[in-house]
């Protein structure tokens, strides 16, 4: 597998016109494509900062008549890098994003992080890119 490579993370979502706007109108995303699948009833949404051949993207899945699901405790959060991690939350918190925790180092380490919600609930942590690939605590 050493040629392989991230596609996408998929996300079920409740409302996908709402989803599809945090992630556009927020998080500065672009809608790449869209599907729907009437047989099977459900509609996927791909968004992401790139075209899907240069990076991974988000799959947002809404199966038709599903609004809400219960988020489990196995899932952790999708990590996006951001050039200025303390401008990028305050221009999310104007748009009125979800900040659960407010940007700052780590505990017991140097790496800004911070983190938002989006409107199902999943955890997106944002990075300082010039700290993004070192460790977490480093």
């Amino acid at each position: 597998m050493s040629n392989g490579r991230i596609l996408h993370t998929m996300l079920r979502v409740g409302d996908l016109d709402r989803s599809i706007a945090f992630y556009t109108d927020v998080m500065g995303m672009q809608l790449l494509r869209k599907s729907e699948n009437a047989q099977y009833e459900y509609t996927l949404a791909f968004v992401g900062y790139g075209d899907e051949s240069q990076g991974a993207v988000i799959e947002l899945t809404y199966n038709w008549g599903t609004d809400t699901y219960d988020m489990g405790t196995a899932f952790g959060h999708i990590a996006i890098g951001v050039d200025d991690i303390y401008a990028t939350c305050d221009a999310l918190r104007a748009a009125g994003a979800n900040i659960t925790r407010e940007p700052g180092p780590v505990k017991g380490g140097t790496t800004e992080i911070a983190f938002v919600e989006d409107p199902d609930g999943y955890k997106i942590e944002l990075i300082q890119n010039k700290s993004a690939s070192a460790g977490l605590g480093n």
